[in-house]
């Protein structure tokens, strides 16, 4: 039996966050098109509670982030710790960016309609929020996936096959 080698946690890469984005707008977009009109109205901060994930990470950051530097006066991380808050920043990010494809389908289906119908217009605000929201979240996760890095560890090598 071959050796197995161990699994490398990689840091989140920009491109998978892109294609997972698009995916989620293409396919908001098109469902948009096929039952946009049988939806009840977007409550206007449907989006904003991406916001309370985004609070917590970037909490999670200002305590974490002195402690894995090492400065004086702090508790060192405990691995376990550190591999959650790694697993909750990875999924923030992801989720961040799924969400922006979301709210950026549905804002390509509701801004050739908002001038000819009432709810495209109340729907575009609520959309508009909660894009911000996601990209509050991506950025969040992407913080504390970054205050993370073991300061010992020199920057992962650039890997172009993923």
């Amino acid at each position: 039996m071959a050796p197995r080698h161990a699994e490398h946690l990689t840091f989140t890469k920009p491109r998978h966050l892109v294609a997972a984005g698009s995916v989620a707008a293409v396919v908001v977009f098109l469902i948009a098109r096929m039952v946009y009109g049988e939806l009840p109205p977007l409550p206007l901060l449907a989006g904003a509670t991406l916001l309370l994930i985004a609070f917590v990470d970037v909490l999670l950051t200002l305590n974490m982030r002195p402690r894995v530097k090492r400065k004086p006066g702090t508790e060192p991380v405990d691995g376990i710790t550190a591999a959650r808050a790694v697993a909750l920043a990875k999924a923030s990010s992801l989720a961040g960016a799924i969400m922006v494809g979301v709210w950026i389908g549905l804002l390509a289906y509701l801004m050739p309609l908002i001038a000819t119908i009432d709810a495209a217009r109340a729907d575009t605000t609520a959309a508009v929020i909660g894009l911000i929201s996601a990209a509050a979240l991506i950025a969040a996760g992407l913080w504390l996936e970054n205050s993370l890095r073991n300061p010992d560890e020199p920057d992962e090598p650039h890997d172009d096959e993923n």
